[in-house]
């Protein structure tokens, strides 16, 4: 019979193999997000599945735009606002960004910047834009922004702060089972089509006041865990709270709801 041991050589080898493809592997699963940054700025597609984002992910114009503008000795709201349109198709699923996510940009408000060009950045989106179960771990800062196609947010952790803000979303929008850790708020956020927050999670004070949903909202299942702030918020069409749960006060002062 023929002898099948291995030898040590081969072990070694295996070994080596091994460690040297779940190398490969890791550095594959990273992608730096100033590469994404710029095909995402230049309109081009982009598509990201299972992988982790490394450092800031900033698609704002600032980094290309402020080099080149006057400083401001103070705050303008009405000429201190620079915007823009990413044209491109965005998405990403089950996806980690380890950093900042920021299509709104203000650095008076940023600790890692000097804080004085009094300057704000926004981004809007053109196409459709899916985070289709990430991880948020730091920042993800969508205030102001417009997004004129589909939206799909659902699945996603957002493990720090979140803000859209007066944010606009034009078409579907979805934040099912989104889970918000930290503080975040749709004060003053409008939804033009129907948007679903089913089986969402809030940990922290959700704020939607001045909220405006025109055709409908679903919070079926959704759990907050602290306070929900619903006052002067609008709600049209429908609005779906079956097994809604509001562990803190919630605050409907003014509040618009359907048939109600």
């Amino acid at each position: 019979m023929k002898n099948t041991t291995t030898s040590p050589k081969e072990i070694l080898c295996l070994i080596l193999f091994f460690f040297s493809f779940s190398a490969m592997i890791n550095a594959q699963s990273k992608v730096d997000a100033r590469e994404i940054e710029k095909r995402i700025k230049a309109g081009e597609d982009v598509s990201y599945e299972n992988v982790i984002i490394t450092g800031i992910l900033d698609i704002t114009p600032m980094r290309e735009m402020l080099p080149d503008l006057p400083r401001k000795k103070k705050w303008n709201n009405k000429n201190n606002t620079i915007e823009d349109h990413l044209e491109g198709k965005i998405t990403f699923i089950n996806c980690t960004f380890e950093d900042h996510v920021y299509a709104y940009y203000n650095d008076d408000n940023i600790d890692h910047t000097e804080g004085n060009s009094h300057y704000t950045f926004v981004s809007h989106f053109d196409d459709e834009v899916t985070f289709k179960n990430c991880d948020f771990k730091k920042r993800a800062w969508f205030k102001y922004s417009k997004f004129n196609d589909n939206t799909d947010f659902s699945g996603s952790v957002f493990e720090d702060s979140s803000t859209f803000k007066y944010s606009q979303f034009d078409k579907e929008a979805s934040f099912a089972n989104t889970h918000f850790q930290n503080d975040n708020t749709f004060k003053y956020t409008e939804f033009d089509r129907h948007v679903s927050f089913a089986d969402a999670v809030f940990d922290e004070d959700a704020i939607f006041k001045y909220a405006k949903f025109n055709k409908g909202t679903s919070f079926k299942n959704t759990m907050f865990r602290d306070d929900l702030n619903f006052k002067y918020t609008k709600i049209r069409s429908s609005f779906d709270d079956e097994n809604m749960v509001v562990k803190g006060s919630m605050d409907t002062k003014y509040t618009d709801f359907p048939n109600r």
